[in-house]
Formats: structure tokens, C-alpha cells, sequence
């Protein structure tokens, strides 16, 4: 187990430093910070002298260096745009992004697992059928298209649901929530709605499929022979040897929702990072963006790697691998 553990770190390392020095790479190859940071009065001795102070004369593996060090400290220098550090920003908008992908990836599960398994147990009714159209249609639509629909008919036609914003927030040691207000419950619900459908669509199509495949599988018919009730055949057996490898899929679907609620965040006007990401690349700020790109790398890395370990404990044959 610790060697599992400490050979997925190194592997968790690794990627890391791969992920930095394409973040070092937007730092140092897109654009001049130069050019961001000064006006067009700026003589090249300023200028020059600007490129000393920032180091960006040193040499290149000086600089990444220099860079590594300083993301490992949480420090990404100040935004090009806003003129404020990048950490604070990412600060500011990651409780909205979080808020908004918690309550998308429960919806998602929570509708998508019971979904996946009664169409694999029934295969043939009308429901199952249903379903499985539904889900279709969920997986081919955009989200972008989801989310205007949304707001056409909850927003605009019946007038239920604020159309974009987070509503009134609430700030309890630094971290800003709108779960205890009206206005923030119902500025949640269609963004978190929208987020979730295409992820529970793949839940469901998911379930479904590998549970069917166990469903087939010899252990099953055996305990069906010895006499078990379908109740625990289906639950007890199946749906748990089903969780299995479909584990690792929903740990990468959870990262999905908070790198890519971008889209979301930019139909609804949502405040979290994805619109912050938005607006660097329309202003070419390239500290936001690395600090971006990292930031949803470690996201990426953590959850793999407590999926990882999960599914270390989960299945058996693993342990057995391992000794």
C-alpha cells in the first residue's frame, strides 16, 4: 500500500512539472509581459531596466526554476489586466466554481447511478427506454445550448429563475457562499443543472453498460444457482463489482466539472474561475492563465490519486498485485 501510495506520487510529481513548465512556457513565449505592463511613453531604457527587475534576462532554466519556486509558494505574480495578485483572484472566484461543481457532481450522481442501474435491470420497459433517450439527447446537445434553453424558458418565458449572477452571498471566514440565501439557491439552479446534465448522462450510460457486462459475468450465474434473491444478486454483487471500474471514470468526471465549467460560467455570467479564465484570454493575461492551468492540474492530480488509492482498497486483486 505505502509503495503504491509513494509510486502514484511520483507519477503526481511528475505530471506536475510537466503541466508547469507549459505554464512557464505561456510566461516566457506568448507575448512580452513588457509590453503588458507599460505604456506606450516608455523608453527602452525603462523598458530594459523593467525586463532586469522582473528577470527576465536571466537564463531559462534559471527562470523556471525561479517559477517553480514561486508556484509552490502560491505566488503567480499580479494579473496584467486587474493589477492585482493572481492569488487573491483565484481565491475570490474559486468558492463560486466549487460551490457550483459540488452541487453539479451530486446532482449528477445522484440521478445518474439509480438511472444507470434500473435500465440495466430492466431493460425492455418503456422507463428504461425513456431514459436512455433522454440520455442521448443530454450527451449530444451542447452545454452552451442547454444553458440558453434554460434560461429562455426559466428565465425569460416564466420568469422563475435570475438569469445570470450568483445573487447575494454570504462571507464566513473569508469564504464567500450563497447556499444561505434565496437569491444564491436560485441563482444555482440552472447553472448547476446545466453542468450536470451531460455528466450524468455519462453516468448513466456508464452503469449501465458495465453493469450489464457483470450481470453476464460466471460469479453472478453461480450465485443465482445457489438460491440468492435477485435483490442481493443485483445490489450486493453486481452493482458493487459495477462501482468498481466505473470508479475511476466518475473521479476523472468530478475534475471535468470544475476545469471545464467554463462554459457554464460564461452563458450564466457565474463568477468563478472559468469566467476569470475567459476574460485572461481575451485580455492575453498570462499569469491568470498559468495560474489556471495549474491550478486545475492539481485538482486533476489530487482526485486521480485518491481514486487511485480507493480503488486500491476497493478491488482485492490489486492488494494481491502489490504484496
Amino acid at each position: 500500500m505505502v509503495f503504491f501510495v509513494l509510486k502514484r506520487l511520483a507519477q503526481s510529481v511528475l505530471v506536475m512539472l510537466v503541466v508547469a513548465l507549459i505554464a512557464f512556457a505561456l510566461f516566457r513565449y506568448v507575448g512580452d509581459p513588457v509590453n503588458n505592463m507599460v505604456g506606450q511613453d516608455t523608453t527602452l531604457e525603462q523598458r530594459e531596466q523593467l525586463r532586469d527587475e522582473l528577470g527576465l534576462n536571466d537564463a531559462v532554466f534559471v527562470q523556471f526554476g525561479r517559477f517553480i519556486g514561486n508556484a509552490v509558494q502560491g505566488n503567480f505574480g499580479q494579473s496584467y489586466r486587474l493589477r492585482e495578485p493572481v492569488t487573491d483572484l483565484l481565491a475570490q472566484r474559486f468558492p463560486a466554481t466549487f460551490e457550483l461543481s459540488v452541487v453539479s457532481a451530486i446532482l449528477a450522481l445522484a440521478i445518474g447511478i439509480p438511472m444507470g442501474v434500473y435500465t440495466a435491470l430492466n431493460r425492455r420497459s418503456i422507463l428504461s427506454r425513456s431514459f436512455m433517450t433522454l440520455s442521448l439527447v443530454g450527451i449530444s446537445l451542447p452545454t452552451f445550448l442547454i444553458g440558453i434553453l434554460l434560461i429562455l424558458i426559466f428565465g425569460v418565458i416564466l420568469r422563475w429563475l435570475p438569469t445570470f449572477g450568483r445573487g447575494d452571498v454570504v462571507s464566513i471566514g473569508g469564504w464567500t457562499t450563497g447556499f444561505l440565501t434565496k437569491s444564491g439557491l436560485e441563482s444555482l439552479i440552472m447553472p448547476a443543472i446545466t453542468l450536470a446534465i451531460f455528466q450524468m448522462t455519462l453516468v448513466v450510460r456508464l452503469i449501465r453498460a458495465e453493469m450489464l457486462e457483470v450481470l453476464r459475468a460466471d460469479y453472478v450465474k453461480f450465485a443465482r444457482a445457489r438460491g440468492l434473491t435477485s435483490r442481493t444478486i443485483n445490489f450486493s454483487i453486481a452493482l458493487k463489482n459495477t462501482l468498481v471500474p466505473v470508479m475511476t471514470i466518475i473521479g476523472l468526471q468530478i475534475g471535468s466539472i470544475i476545469a471545464f465549467a467554463i462554459i457554464t460560467e460564461s452563458v450564466f455570467q457565474w463568477p468563478g474561475m472559468g469566467l476569470l479564465f475567459i476574460q485572461a484570454i481575451q485580455n492575453v493575461d498570462i499569469p491568470v492563465m498559468a495560474a489556471y492551468l495549474l491550478l486545475i492540474a492539481f485538482i486533476f492530480v489530487v482526485i486521480n490519486l485518491v481514486v487511485d488509492v480507493l480503488y486500491f482498497v476497493v478491488d482485492p486483486r490489486l492488494r494481491v498485485q502489490g504484496r
